[in-house]
C-alpha cells in the first residue's frame, strides 16, 4: 500500500480490510465491504448484487480462482480520490501476488463508495475493473 493517505483515512481502512479479506480467504469480511444493492462491472458486463448472499456466492467463486492461481497477497495504491459528503470515487491500482512475490494479476479498478448516518463506514456501491 502507498504511504499516501487520502483526506479520509477511513477510505484507506475500507480497502485495507478488503485486501486483507482476500489475503485471508475470508468471504464474510469481503462482503462486509459492500453496500447493497451493489454492482461489479468487469469483462464488459455488469452484475448487480441485491444482497449479501448474492455477493457471497460471487466472492466464494473468486476466492476459488485465487486458490487455483495461488494468489496469497493483495496490495493497492490509491491513485485518485474525489470525496464529497456521503459519496466518494476512488481509483486504485491493484497487485495480487503468489507466495514467491510474482504478480499474478495487476489491474486498475474504479470504485463508487457510499456511507450514511445509519452506517458511517464507507461501503462499495460500484466497482469497475479495467
Amino acid at each position: 500500500m502507498d504511504d499516501h493517505l487520502p483526506d479520509d483515512a477511513e477510505l484507506t481502512a475500507l480497502f485495507t480490510a478488503y485486501a486483507e479479506g482476500f489475503d485471508d480467504f475470508d468471504a464474510e469480511s469481503i462482503a462486509d465491504c459492500f453496500a447493497f444493492p451493489s454492482t461489479i462491472w468487469q469483462s464488459g458486463k455488469g452484475h448487480v448484487f441485491q444482497d449479501r448472499d448474492e455477493i457471497l456466492e460471487n466472492v466464494e467463486a473468486l476466492l476459488a480462482v485465487f486458490e487455483r492461481e495461488e494468489i496469497v497477497h493483495s496490495s493497492f495504491e490509491i491513485l485518485d480520490v474525489a470525496q464529497e459528503g456521503a459519496g466518494a470515487f476512488v481509483v486504485l491500482e491493484w497487485r495480487q501476488e503468489r507466495e514467491d512475490g510474482e504478480a499474478a494479476l495487476e489491474f486498475t479498478c474504479r470504485y463508487a463508495l457510499v456511507r450514511s448516518e445509519a452506517d458511517p463506514a464507507w461501503r462499495i456501491a460500484l466497482a469497475v475493473n479495467d
